[in-house]
C-alpha cells in the first residue's frame, strides 16, 4: 500500500512531465524525504532536477541565498525562510518550480517555535506564485505525532502545495485557449 504523500508524488511527476516543467527541492526539517519520494516514481527523472538539503541554518543562506538578517531575526522556522528557500532552490538549480520545506520535528523545540511548526513553500512560474513581495506561496502548518509522522506530513503537505499549483496553471492555460478557441470571449 503506498503513503499518502507517494501517491501525491506521483501525481506531481505525472503533471510536471505533461508541462514539460521541471522541480527542484529545498529541505530541512524533512531531511531529503521529498526528493526520496519524488524520485521513487518511474520516470522522476523527466521532471526532477535535484535538491538541496540544507539542515544547518548558516547553509539556508550559503546555498539558498535566504537573507541572513532573517535568519538572525526570525531563525529558519519562518514563513519567508521557507518562501525565500522554494525561490533559492528554484534559482540555484535551474527549475521551473522549486518547494521548500522548515520546521520543528522534534523532540525539542527551535528558535521558540514549538514541534510540529512547519512552513511548506512553493515558488512557480505563475504570477500568484512568484514575483510578489515575500515571493511564492506559504502553508504554515501545527502537526501533532512523533517525529517521524510530523516529517511525514510536511512532506505530503508541501507536494499538495505544489500539486495545487500545478492544477491552477493547467486551469489557467486551458482558459487561455479556450478564450482563444471562443474569439476572446
Amino acid at each position: 500500500m503506498s503513503s499518502p504523500a507517494a501517491d501525491v508524488a506521483v501525481e506531481v511527476v505525472r503533471l510536471l512531465t505533461v508541462k514539460g516543467e521541471t522541480l527542484a527541492v529545498a529541505e530541512s526539517l524533512t531531511g531529503g524525504v521529498v526528493a526520496a519520494e519524488i524520485t521513487a516514481v518511474p520516470g522522476a527523472s523527466k521532471a526532477f532536477r535535484g535538491s538541496v538539503t540544507a539542515y544547518a541554518t548558516e547553509l539556508k543562506h550559503e546555498l539558498l541565498g535566504v537573507d541572513a538578517t532573517l535568519l538572525a531575526a526570525r531563525g529558519a522556522v519562518d514563513p519567508q525562510v521557507a518562501s525565500q528557500m522554494a525561490a533559492g532552490v528554484r534559482k540555484a538549480l535551474g527549475a521551473d518550480w522549486g518547494i521548500a520545506t522548515t520546521g520543528v520535528a522534534g523532540p525539542e523545540p527551535q528558535d521558540g517555535k514549538p514541534v510540529g511548526t512547519v512552513f511548506v513553500a512553493v515558488d512557480g512560474p505563475l504570477a500568484e506564485f512568484s514575483g510578489v513581495i515575500g515571493g511564492g506561496k506559504v502553508t504554515a502548518l501545527r502537526l501533532n505525532g512523533d517525529r517521524a509522522e510530523i516529517r511525514m506530513e510536511s512532506v505530503r503537505s508541501v507536494l499538495a502545495l505544489l500539486l495545487e499549483g500545478l492544477a491552477s496553471e493547467l486551469t489557467g492555460n486551458e482558459r487561455t485557449q479556450d478564450t482563444e478557441r471562443n474569439g476572446g470571449f
